[in-house]
């Protein structure tokens, strides 16, 4: 299956941006899926992540109540919803599945990766 991450793109800090990464190939609904995301000159870190059934998730503490996962199976699809951005947020955005049902925030543990797509808060 092929992942393609998009809404990403220039927002003023405090602004608002909806992430979506479709599946296309095959169905990912049984599957865990995470947002990463990684700034220039640094290591790509973890955003947020949902189980199958969407039941269970999770955030980093660096975006925790402003940062939503969620997702759509019916539309084979997952969303970040990222509001009140800072400039520390500027990064591009990936998402990713893993062969397991369950969410986790640990990087390796991830299978297939999208492309990304940028985010760019200005201040």
């Amino acid at each position: 299956v092929q992942l393609q991450a998009s809404g990403g793109g220039l927002v003023q800090a405090g602004g608002s941006l909806r992430l979506s990464c479709v599946a296309s190939g095959r169905t990912f609904s049984s599957h865990g899926v995470g947002w990463f995301r990684q700034a220039a000159g640094k290591s790509r870190e973890f955003v947020a992540a949902i189980s199958w059934s969407g039941g269970v998730a999770s955030c980093a503490d660096s975006v925790k109540g402003r940062f939503t996962i969620s997702r759509d199976n019916g539309k084979n699809t997952v969303y970040l919803q990222m509001n009140s951005l800072k400039s520390d947020d500027t990064a591009v955005y990936y998402c990713a599945e893993r062969r397991s049902p369950i969410a986790t925030t640990l990087i390796d543990f991830y299978d297939n990766w999208g492309q990304g797509t940028q985010v760019t808060v200005s201040s």
